[in-house]
């Protein structure tokens, strides 16, 4: 039995283009299920009416007032009231008077007051004696304020250095420094102030050079004076 077949139909002869169609159609369904788009639905509102509302009523009430409770009846007075002499003797006392004869002689005893040493910080613009600088003890009493202000002077002059770091950096300013001139004219309790740590040191080594002094007085006794002075750190 033979196949009943027609040669001339071929079953491929279109395959090509139809699997192009529907290659086609897969693509546009596709994209419009990618850009099928959904809105949400909104909603308007009412706006309430709160001007029908009743009102509440508050009651009126009244505050009733307590009157104060009457005042406590006064003690009873004693039925009877006994009068009792005063027989015991008082003895009395009789006050020498304290007035004095002027035949009298009065003996006073000698009160010794001892005075005690100032321990106090008297500042170097108000002390009676100010501090002598060595160089100074010729120089009256009235001019050794200008006279330890000028040896101060020469001094820091003398003693002053700049430090190398502080060249190095640009480092320049006033220093502040305080101290106290002691009792026995040595000097102590140096504090500096100042923009640098090396400027404060140098500051400190040069005051902590400065020669033992004649101690300042007040009312003849030696005292503590401080003194404070400015060293100025300027690059040329």
């Amino acid at each position: 039995m033979q196949p009943k077949k027609n040669e001339k139909v071929d079953l491929s002869k279109n395959s090509s283009l139809y699997f192009v169609i529907g290659l086609a159609v897969v693509l546009f369904v596709s994209w419009q299920a990618i850009e099928w788009k959904t809105y949400k639905k909104t909603y308007g509102y009412e706006a309430l009416n709160v001007e029908d509302e009743d009102d509440e009523e508050i009651p009126i009430t009244e505050q009733i007032k307590t009157p104060p409770p009457p005042p406590p009846p006064p003690p009873p007075a004693p039925e009877v009231i006994e009068v009792v002499e005063d027989e015991e003797e008082v003895e009395e006392t009789v006050i020498e008077s304290t007035e004095t004869d002027e035949d009298e002689i009065i003996e006073v005893e000698e009160v010794e007051i001892e005075e005690d040493d100032l321990d106090v910080d008297v500042p170097f613009a108000v002390i009676e004696d100010v501090p002598i600088f060595p160089g100074c003890e010729r120089v009256k009493k009235d001019k050794r304020r200008d006279c330890f202000q000028e040896q101060m002077n020469k001094h820091i002059r003398k003693n002053f250095r700049y430090p190398e770091i502080a060249q190095e950096m640009g480092i320049q300013g006033r220093v502040y420094v305080n101290f106290i001139i002691g009792k026995n004219g040595e000097i102590t309790n140096i504090r500096m102030r100042g923009p640098d740590k090396n400027l404060e040191k140098e500051a400190e080594r040069i005051i902590s050079k400065l020669p033992t002094m004649t101690p300042g007085k007040q009312r003849g006794r030696p005292v503590r004076v401080p003194f404070s002075i400015p060293i100025t750190f300027r690059l040329q």
